[in-house]
Order: structure tokens, then sequence, then C-alpha cells
């Protein structure tokens, strides 16, 4: 009994792991014969779990979804990586989350053994999260959207341009993008033939639609995330760092686009909505550089030398 009840948890386990498992599949892995690892299946529909079923090509078995979450059987790694997603929601971007993820917190510690228990405390106390102003969004938007994008169905939704301008969208969404402040959806837009990029907080009445789509040749989402956040900058600027890309390419990140111009320089094109933003934004680069194309952002650096001037002689021996 107590190898049957094994197998039993290492079958859903796997279930839990991949989509679909053909009958020969799961039967290697568990080293019985198909035959039992039908038996295997049906125990386990007794117990409530809703395990599905299908012939013929990409037919096999899958976990669906039920009236209850089954236990998820996570191992050392996994419950490391589970406890410090947790903690980090807890204080994340996604409105009514954080109040669930404590609570999840709190059930899986409970559960933990001892060994693995400690390895997340270690992970939890070595970890400082620094609160900074993100802009939330609603949990079930952002629950529909992924949904939608998953199971490739329109969604519509009525959405408020920066300008203030309210319009009502039908799309065909394809990713969900988050860049640590705000979260982004990539869609293709029916009404306007085109791609285009939404902010989720500036999203109302988010529902999935019935109608399905093929979906078609799409960009690169997070390429075209970032081409479509700067290109709403109100300030852009090119600058000259004297070093090579990969000496900043850490610090620029998501942030602005470095291009190649030589061993010892590269150019960073930048966007902010405030000159003063980006010039200091910019002096926190561990390089010199020149400005080749905003006379405004010098300007702006001149500004600030003057402060900076004024606070050094004001400074304290």
């Amino acid at each position: 009994m107590a190898t049957t009840t094994a197998r039993l948890l290492q079958l859903l386990g796997l279930l839990q792991a991949q989509a679909v498992w053909t009958g020969e599949e799961l039967a290697e892995r568990l080293a019985v014969t198909t035959r039992s690892v039908r038996r295997d299946v049906d125990r386990l529909r007794e117990l409530g779990y809703p395990v599905q079923s299908s012939r013929g090509t990409g037919g096999g078995y899958q976990l669906g979804a039920g009236r209850a979450l089954p236990p998820l059987l996570l191992d050392q790694e996994e419950a490391v990586a589970v406890a410090v997603c947790l903690r980090l929601a807890a204080g994340g971007t996604v409105a009514g989350v954080g109040e669930a993820a404590l609570r999840t917190m709190a059930k899986l510690d409970q559960v933990m053994p001892a060994a693995i228990r400690a390895h997340v405390a270690a992970v939890q106390e070595a970890t400082i999260s620094v609160d900074y102003q993100g802009t939330t969004v609603d949990a079930d938007s952002l629950l529909a959207l992924a949904r939608a994008v998953r199971e490739h169905h329109q969604a519509r939704f009525d959405y408020t341009a920066r300008d203030g301008a309210a319009s009502y969208r039908r799309v065909e969404p394809y990713r969900l993008i988050a860049t640590g402040r705000r979260w982004y959806l990539m869609a293709f837009d029916l009404d306007r033939d085109d791609w285009r990029s939404f902010r989720l907080d500036r999203m109302t009445e988010v529902r999935a639609s019935t109608f399905g789509f093929t979906p078609r040749e799409a960009p690169d989402a997070e390429e075209y995330i970032r081409r479509s956040v700067h290109s709403g900058w109100e300030q852009e600027a090119t600058v000259r760092l004297h070093c090579a890309v990969g000496e900043v390419d850490e610090y620029v990140a998501r942030w602005g686009t470095l291009t190649a111009v030589d061993d010892g320089h590269c150019d960073l094109r930048v966007g902010a909505h405030s000159l003063d933003a980006m010039a200091w934004w910019l002096l926190r680069l561990p390089t010199d550089f020149e400005v080749l194309d905003n006379d405004e952002l010098v300007t702006a650096y001149g500004r600030l030398a003057t402060r900076t001037a004024q606070l050094a002689g004001h400074a304290v021996g």
C-alpha cells in the first residue's frame, strides 16, 4: 500500500508538471506497465482529481480544472522558488494580491519539511525588498488577459490613453510584459488592424471573449514593448559613452538602447518625461559621456552643476 500511495503521489506530480502525458510516457517514468497507469489514474479520479484522457494523435492524460486545487508536490528548489516569489508578490504591483500571498506563505510554511524551511528562511533573511511607487493593476483583469493569451481568445476592454482620450478596444492578446513599475499587454488591435501596446492600469471592464483566433506572426514582445514605451517619452536624447557596450549593459538594462560604435565607445538612446530626471539618471553610469543631439539636456546639466556647486559650498567641513 505504501508503494502504491507513493506512486500515486509521483503520478500526480508528473501530471502537474506537464500538460499532457501519453500512457507509455507515464509508464516509463513510473517504471510500471500502462495497465498499472490506467489503474492509478482511476484511483486518482476516485479521490476527486479530474484526470482527463483522450485518444488519437496528441492525446493522453492531463490534469483538468477541478472544484478544489490538488496538493502541489514541490521539491526543494521549487519550494524555495515559490516562497521567494510569494514574498515579492506580497509587496508587488498587482492589487489585492499582497494579502493572499501572505496567507499562502503561512500555509506553505506550515507544511514544509524543516530542511526546506531552513533554505527558505536563509534566502528571505538575506533578501531586502526596497519599496518603490509602482503602478498597481487589477488582479482580475490580469488573470482574464492571461487566460485569453493562453487560450487564444479575443479580449475587450475600455482604455484611457495618456492624453485622457477614452476608447473601446477589441484585441487579439499575445503577451503580458512586466517592466518592474508597470504591466503592459502586447496585442493586435482588430479595429486599427495593427499591433498595439496597452498599459493594464489604464484598462477597465476587461473581459475575455468566446471568439478564438489563429495566432499571427508576431514581433518580439520584449523589444516591441521597449520601443513602445520609449516612443512615449516627452524627452529623448542620444549620448556617446566612453566605454564598450559590455561595461554598461547591466546598468542600462531595459531603460535604453545601446549601440556599439567601436571598441571603446557606444551610443545610448534614452527617454524620460523630465530632462532633469534624465540628467540625474545618466550621471549614475560608471563612465564619461557626451550629449549628441539634445541641447536642452546640456542646459539641464548646467542647472545641476550650479546647484551642486552651491551645495558643495555649504558643505560642512
